[in-house]
Formats: structure tokens, sequence, C-alpha cells
């Protein structure tokens, strides 16, 4: 990807973004769990197959981001949930003086995505949410982690915490103990000091309070189904079938969102030409707020 690169304050969060191509706005909301960057839209699984970034950007301007807590971003110490995600989100939407754009999101940027829909239903006009990130074994797996990063607190402490972070460029999707802080502690001195400082009790609340309802439930997250159900943003749903991606939480956004458009293709069937077909055909759709 090329395109201008730059630092914002979104939502009260340094964030790295990028903007490519030109037209429209689309937010691309990146997959990756909880190493949410950028360049995972180009380089990641199916999504480095898929190449959409590429697609999308020849007909829209794409703002792309590091999730907080990921890659060139920044964080802060507090009970994380699907809507301060989605803060960070419609911060840079304001910092770039976008009021209304189309989304994109990529595994658990769906949920971003969701939490940003329910929040503010007017700053989007479209929604693709491709494989998103759902399922028990999904709800299993990341409640796990959270109990692993604890664990390991509780024998080495936060200062353990942070020498780990150092030793190990690993996010805390593919190395539990470092916990979902460890981008901000690698790279900012004065953010790991403070953290390092956090009373061990508090600390453990607000993790354990941040596992619980991220994923509490064994559909997609992000957002209540009665909020679902009332939402009438058109969205098209591209499923994936894997541990993390089931395509039962697929189904379950056809099921709930208003105005879904499903692409009932299998994860061999979905090659670059005919997600790029479905998805640019989608969102240059008509909508009452076109």
């Amino acid at each position: 990807m090329s395109g201008t690169t730059a630092f914002a304050d979104a939502g009260g969060i340094a964030t790295h973004f990028q903007v490519v191509g030109s037209g429209p706005p689309a937010l691309f909301l990146a997959p990756g769990g909880f190493n949410a960057t950028m360049e995972n839209w180009s380089t990641l699984g199916k999504y480095r197959e898929l190449q959409l970034v590429r697609h999308v950007a020849e007909r829209h301007t794409c703002i792309l981001f590091d999730r907080r807590e990921a890659g060139g971003s920044g964080g802060r110490v507090e009970r994380l949930t699907w809507r301060r995600y989605a803060e960070q989100a419609l911060g840079l939407l304001d910092h770039l003086g976008i009021d209304q754009a189309d989304v994109v999101g990529g595994c658990a940027g769906c949920s971003v995505a969701l939490a940003l829909m329910t929040a503010d239903r007017a700053r989007v006009r479209r929604a693709v949410l491709y494989w998103p990130a759902g399922g028990a074994k999904y709800r299993m797996s990341q409640q796990a982690r959270f109990a692993r990063h604890l664990a390991f607190v509780d024998d080495e402490g936060l200062a353990g915490v942070v020498a780990l972070s150092r030793r190990t460029d690993r996010s805390f999707s593919e190395e539990p103990r470092v916990g979902p802080w460890a981008g901000p502690l690698r790279a900012d001195p004065e953010f790991a000091s403070g953290y390092s400082a956090i009373d061990p009790v508090r600390y453990r609340t607000l993790v354990a309070g941040t596992a619980r309802t991220l994923f509490d439930r064994d559909t997609v997250p992000g957002a209540e189904s009665e909020d679902l159900l009332t939402l009438d943003v058109p969205s098209l749903v591209v499923p994936g079938r894997d541990d993390s991606h089931a395509t039962s939480a697929a189904r379950y956004l056809e099921e709930c969102l208003l105005q879904c458009s499903y692409l009932d293709a299998t994860v061999e069937e979905q090659t670059e030409d005919r997600v790029a077909d479905a998805v640019l055909g989608f969102l240059a759709a008509r909508t009452d707020r076109s």
C-alpha cells in the first residue's frame, strides 16, 4: 500500500493511519485480533490473497489505521470495550472532517463496525463485514487468553509483563502473557512506567472485566441483538469457516441485520475477483442516504 501516512488524536488515542485512493470515503477496520494493524489488509492470511484495499481504492478514498494498542497507535490502560474501539474510529473520521463513510470490517473489525453503527448510525452509509469473528470456540479461546495473562501477572507482576513485552515482538494474539497493552509498553517508556505502577487488584479487575464483556457470547460480539434488529444500515456479510470465524457467526448477522446481503460462498469460492466484484457492487449501490 502507498499513500499518505500520519498520526491523529482519535478519541484521545494517538492513532497511526493511512489514506489511499480517491473517491467517497471508506473506513477500514482492521483484522488481526489484538494485533489489528492496517498492514494486515495486505499481508495477513486470506486478506493477502484478496488485496481488498487495492480494489476498493480504485473507486474510494480508503482510510486505514492501527487499532488502539496495536502497531503504531497508542493506548490507555482501562477496561476495553467494543464501544471504546468504535470511539477511536469515530474520532479519526472527526479528525479527517468526514461526516459519513462506508465501513469495511474484517475479523474482529466487524465487531468494531457493529459498535460503531449502533453508537452513531448516521456516520455509516454501508457496511461490509468480512469473516466476522465469533462462535463458541472463539469465545473460549479469547477468554483463555486473558486467563493466561492474569496467571502470568500473578506470578511475575506488572513489571514482569513490561520485561516480557520488551523481550519479544509477539502480540497478545500470539503470546497471551504480554497482555493487550504490549504494543504501547514496547513503544512508550512513560506508558510502561505508569503501567508498572498500577495497583494489581485494580488491574486484575479491569482485565477480568474486559475479558467478560468483550467476549460474552457465542455469536458475534460488539452490539446487542436488540440493537442489530433495529439497525437499518445496508450490510454485506461474507462468512468465514474456522475456529475464530464460525459460519454461524455470519449467519447470525444475516438474521439480525435489517438490510443484510449475504455472500453465500465457501472460503474456497471467495476468490479475489469474486469478493472484489461483490464488495464494489455493494458499495456502488445507492441508499436513501446516498
